[in-house]
Protein backbone atom coordinates (compact mmCIF):
# COMPACT_ATOMS: atom_id res chain seq x y z
CA UNK A 1 0.00 0.00 0.00
CA UNK A 2 1.34 3.41 -1.33
CA UNK A 3 2.07 6.10 1.44
CA UNK A 4 -0.66 8.95 1.05
CA UNK A 5 1.15 12.39 1.58
CA UNK A 6 -1.11 14.48 4.21
CA UNK A 7 0.38 17.83 3.21
CA UNK A 8 1.49 19.37 0.19
CA UNK A 9 3.84 22.93 0.25
CA UNK A 10 3.65 24.37 -3.50
CA UNK A 11 5.91 27.11 -4.72
CA UNK A 12 6.08 28.97 -8.20
CA UNK A 13 9.19 29.64 -9.50
CA UNK A 14 10.39 31.58 -13.04
CA UNK A 15 13.98 31.03 -13.35
CA UNK A 16 16.52 33.38 -15.19
CA UNK A 17 17.13 32.11 -18.78
CA UNK A 18 20.22 30.02 -18.79
CA UNK A 19 20.05 28.80 -15.33
CA UNK A 20 17.63 26.10 -15.92
CA UNK A 21 20.01 23.16 -15.56
CA UNK A 22 21.73 25.07 -12.47
CA UNK A 23 17.79 25.69 -10.98
CA UNK A 24 16.89 21.73 -11.76
CA UNK A 25 19.88 20.61 -9.70
CA UNK A 26 18.75 22.86 -7.04
CA UNK A 27 15.31 21.83 -6.92
CA UNK A 28 15.57 18.34 -8.12
CA UNK A 29 15.96 15.02 -6.10
CA UNK A 30 19.46 15.11 -4.96
CA UNK A 31 19.96 18.82 -4.27
CA UNK A 32 20.17 20.78 -1.39
CA UNK A 33 16.94 20.73 -0.56
CA UNK A 34 15.62 17.57 -0.81
CA UNK A 35 19.33 16.68 1.21
CA UNK A 36 17.84 19.32 3.87
CA UNK A 37 14.58 18.08 3.97
CA UNK A 38 15.48 14.34 4.07
CA UNK A 39 17.05 14.85 7.22
CA UNK A 40 13.11 14.80 9.03
CA UNK A 41 11.32 11.44 8.79
CA UNK A 42 7.95 13.41 8.34
CA UNK A 43 9.14 14.47 4.67
CA UNK A 44 8.02 11.95 2.01
CA UNK A 45 9.64 13.75 -1.47
CA UNK A 46 9.81 16.89 -3.36
CA UNK A 47 8.26 16.45 -7.37
CA UNK A 48 10.04 19.04 -9.40
CA UNK A 49 7.62 20.52 -12.63
CA UNK A 50 8.90 22.47 -15.62
CA UNK A 51 5.81 23.97 -17.71
CA UNK A 52 5.66 23.11 -21.14
CA UNK A 53 4.08 26.08 -22.29
CA UNK A 54 6.43 28.63 -20.45
CA UNK A 55 9.72 26.10 -20.16
CA UNK A 56 11.28 28.74 -17.72
CA UNK A 57 8.24 28.39 -15.22
CA UNK A 58 8.56 25.28 -12.68
CA UNK A 59 6.74 24.19 -9.55
CA UNK A 60 8.06 22.36 -6.72
CA UNK A 61 5.44 20.13 -4.85
CA UNK A 62 6.94 19.35 -1.21
CA UNK A 63 5.03 16.49 0.39
CA UNK A 64 4.86 16.02 3.99
CA UNK A 65 3.02 13.70 6.47
CA UNK A 66 1.57 16.81 8.20
CA UNK A 67 1.79 20.75 8.16
CA UNK A 68 2.78 20.60 11.86
CA UNK A 69 6.11 18.65 11.13
CA UNK A 70 6.49 20.81 8.03
CA UNK A 71 6.08 24.26 10.31
CA UNK A 72 8.34 22.49 12.78
CA UNK A 73 10.81 21.54 10.47
CA UNK A 74 11.25 25.46 9.58
CA UNK A 75 11.61 26.79 12.44
CA UNK A 76 14.10 24.27 14.05
CA UNK A 77 16.13 24.55 10.69
CA UNK A 78 15.38 28.45 10.19
CA UNK A 79 19.12 28.78 9.58
CA UNK A 80 19.64 26.13 6.89
CA UNK A 81 16.37 27.13 5.04
CA UNK A 82 17.36 30.70 4.87
CA UNK A 83 21.17 29.92 3.56
CA UNK A 84 19.71 27.53 1.10
CA UNK A 85 17.07 30.11 -0.09
CA UNK A 86 20.19 32.73 -0.30
CA UNK A 87 21.97 30.72 -2.52
CA UNK A 88 19.66 29.60 -4.83
CA UNK A 89 18.21 33.31 -5.39
CA UNK A 90 20.86 33.77 -7.43
CA UNK A 91 18.77 31.45 -10.03
CA UNK A 92 15.63 32.54 -10.07
CA UNK A 93 13.30 35.71 -11.50
CA UNK A 94 10.55 35.37 -8.67
CA UNK A 95 9.08 33.08 -6.28
CA UNK A 96 6.33 32.14 -4.85
CA UNK A 97 4.09 30.07 -2.59
CA UNK A 98 1.21 29.15 -4.33
CA UNK A 99 -0.64 27.34 -1.45
CA UNK A 100 -0.55 24.98 1.09
CA UNK A 101 -2.39 21.64 0.31
CA UNK A 102 -4.34 18.49 2.36
CA UNK A 103 -4.77 15.28 0.96
CA UNK A 104 -8.40 14.02 1.26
Amino acid sequence: MSHMPGFVVVWEFYVLSGREPDFEQAYGPHGPWVKLFQINPHFIRTDLQRDLAAPRRYWTLDYWASESAYNQFRTAHLADYERIDAECARLTESEVELGRFASL
